[in-house]
């Protein structure tokens, strides 16, 4: 088992710049892929990023690109989303999630608690 602690949400303006991290603890001596996801109510969640272990790929939602990076020090099992030039509609509740293994999607089988993001216009 894995347990994923989100933190570094909170209110922000637009154009603003926000950290998120992820801790992991538990089985940690295994390679996962992290990710962050992000929800809104009455949507469904959405990959917004994804890193493999050693950080050699990573994936973007169409969204973030070029605003937001994931980066992860796995020395600290410790995953972060830095995320710029922040939109109103990038508010939702960011949840950071793990697979074990290689392939970046898929089923995700850890995941956090969920950090809240709120970007005021």
């Amino acid at each position: 088992q894995v347990q994923l602690t989100e933190s570094g949400g909170g209110p922000v303006r637009a154009g603003g710049s926000l950290r998120l991290s992820c801790a992991a603890s538990g089985r940690t001596n295994h390679r996962y892929v992290m990710a962050w996801f992000r929800q809104t109510p009455g949507k469904e969640r959405e990959l917004v990023a994804a890193l493999s272990w050693g950080g050699a790929n990573s994936a973007y939602g169409d969204s973030v690109k070029g605003r937001f990076t994931i980066s992860r020090d796995d020395a600290k099992n410790t995953v972060y989303l830095q995320m710029n030039s922040l939109k109103p509609e990038d508010t939702a509740v960011y949840y950071c999630a793990a697979r074990e293994g290689v392939v970046l999607f898929g089923r995700y089988d850890y995941w956090g608690q969920g950090a809240q993001v709120t970007v005021s216009s």
